[in-house]
């Protein structure tokens, strides 16, 4: 099984054989070329297919990610330089609509965007900027909430806020 296999529990497992499948919550290991599978997986999606839109679905999903914006597009433009900042911001806020990605607001300063969509919590060191998922086994949650007549819960986001203490360097 692949080491980043993290499917949704509410997606269908049918194209979980695909090494990309982004709807299902799957991100493959690194330094697999995967151009013609983020090819499939915007088909699937149904979103329309275009060589920044390919490129954007690379770099979030050849591998687990937590990327801001501004990284997303410095990783892109490594390989098609032309894409514009906006071509970006605006293909984030499609992937985040359609569920490919979830979006994370830890810092006031900057939404990161997170490849892997299945419930999992995170850890961000508010010193370095760095975020990145918590192991099940290192955070657990009991019970929910009781929440107001008229509503329900769409989902419980946990982010453990870290810095250095003084005279340490502290790593996320």
């Amino acid at each position: 099984m692949n080491p980043y296999f993290a499917t949704d529990a509410t997606a269908d497992s049918a194209g979980a054989d695909s090494p990309l499948d982004a709807a299902a919550g799957i991100a493959i290991a690194e330094g697999v070329d995967c151009t013609a599978d983020a090819i499939a997986c915007l088909r699937r999606a149904g979103v329309p297919v275009t060589q920044q839109r390919v490129e954007i679905a690379r770099v979030l999903f050849e591998a687990p990610v937590h990327l801001c914006a501004e990284q997303v597009w410095d990783r892109v433009r490594e390989r098609t330089p032309e894409t514009s900042r906006a071509t970006v911001y605006n293909t984030l806020r499609l992937f985040t609509e359609l569920k490919l990605i979830r979006e994370l607001s830890v810092d006031p300063q900057r939404m990161f965007y997170d490849s892997t969509t299945a419930p999992h919590f995170h850890l961000y060191n508010v010193d370095t900027g760095e975020l990145r998922d918590l192991a099940e086994d290192e955070l657990t949650v009991l019970g929910r909430p009781r929440l107001p007549e008229g509503v329900e819960l769409q989902e419980i986001d946990v982010v453990v806020r870290v810095r250095s203490r003084p005279g340490h360097t502290a790593r996320a």
